[in-house]
């Protein structure tokens, strides 16, 4: 799935959800940003397999934690959707 997929797809998410937010894609990861919340979805390191996706926020990150490991797409977008409420 190529960054501009994936932001493509969360913000159908967001649209669902009835999140007011965006979706932006770089090169290394996509961010999602809403009134409550940011987060970063990143592609999983090839290393790291099974896991796919790594989502970061700034309250995982500001505590020293590792982002939270997804291994499956399904299971960023439900990390997605808690993170952003």
């Amino acid at each position: 799935m190529t960054p501009a997929e994936l932001r493509d797809l969360l913000a159908d998410c967001l649209a669902v959800w009835g999140v007011k937010g965006r979706v932006e894609a770089t090169m290394q990861d996509v961010v999602i940003t809403t009134a409550a919340e940011q987060c970063t979805l990143i592609p999983a390191p090839g290393t790291m397999r099974p896991a796919r996706w790594l989502l970061q926020t700034p309250e995982r990150a500001n505590s020293g934690r590792d982002p939270r490991i997804a291994s499956s797409i399904a299971a960023a977008i439900s990390g997605v959707r808690h993170a952003v409420g």
